[in-house]
């Protein structure tokens, strides 16, 4: 596997990106530089022959929310998903390259995939709660896991997922009922409650907003925004206006290529790289 050591290439001539977050300090002190949880380095990923994604080198930092954003079928779903491996159950998938989580490889054969996915949990584009009650939906992880030791002490993670998703006050009256009749604002909720339940280390979120009307939108938004004290997020999305409001960090990928990566408001308002610059005034995308 390469250990290349660069995060992203900015066009020629241009400044380096900064590698951590913006930050307010006083004058005359220094900023500490954000905690790296995930490095990945020269990653490629193949579907057959099809060169997917190509030589990605990207840090995400530690209580942070990065976003994935760029043009449909650039990669970066398909990047979110090698870093749990979800990749691995498409047969023709091929992942080359390094992705370490917290120093340790994410790809090391003797890895727990099991245990990898419930430490980097998943939220997907559609709503997908399991046919079963709300609070079985939330329960599920910390029972096959072996979390709780006993009645009480599910009750009290089931009861604190879902506080902690911004539900409890709509539910908690009706943990009993199919957590599919819930709107799709609040199944998207519950499943994000599924998936802190068993107190991850880092949240994916594959486009989770898409199928969510603006109200239901704002909410999930400012859920984001309360889980990145205690979560790394990771979040792909089309809506470059999302991306502005909720992340730290911004990577734009075009053509399986990481063209540029920086503080959010620095790709937004002073891109490096003329894609960039095209993608987020609109001229192509």
């Amino acid at each position: 596997m390469s250990d290349a050591t660069q995060v992203a290439t900015p066009a020629a001539g241009a400044p380096k990106a900064e590698a951590t977050g913006a930050s307010t300090v006083a004058p005359g002190a220094q900023a500490a530089p954000a905690a790296v949880k995930i490095v990945a380095r020269d990653v490629n990923v193949f579907y057959g022959e099809k060169h997917a994604l190509k030589h990605v080198d990207l840090d995400i930092n530690e209580n942070e929310v990065t976003a994935l954003i760029g043009p449909s079928g650039c990669g970066k779903s398909t990047f979110l998903r090698c870093l749990n491996r979800m990749n691995d159950v498409i047969d023709i998938c091929r992942v080359t390259g390094s992705i370490t989580l917290d120093g340790s490889d994410v790809y090391d054969p003797s890895l727990d995939v099991v245990q990898l996915r419930a430490r980097v949990g998943m939220v997907f584009q559609k709503p997908n709660p399991f046919p079963k009650s709300i609070y079985d939906n939330v329960a599920y992880g910390p029972r096959i896991h072996g979390i709780a030791r006993s009645k009480s002490e599910l009750d009290a993670i089931v009861h604190h997922s879902l506080e902690r998703a911004g539900l409890i006050k709509e539910v908690h009256d009706r943990l009993d009922q199919p957590g599919t009749g819930l709107s799709g604002g609040q199944q998207q909720r519950l499943c994000i409650a599924r998936a802190i339940a068993v107190n991850p280390e880092v949240i994916l979120m594959d486009e989770p907003c898409s199928a969510l009307d603006p109200i239901a939108t704002a909410k999930i938004e400012e859920l984001i925004d309360e889980l990145r004290e205690n979560f790394t997020i990771v979040i792909v999305t089309h809506s470059m206006q999302q991306a502005a409001r909720v992340s730290q960090r911004t990577a734009f990928f075009h053509l399986g290529d990481l063209v540029e990566v920086g503080d959010t408001e620095q790709i937004f308002t002073n891109p490096r790289d003329s894609r960039t610059q095209g993608y987020i005034t609109g001229r192509f995308g």
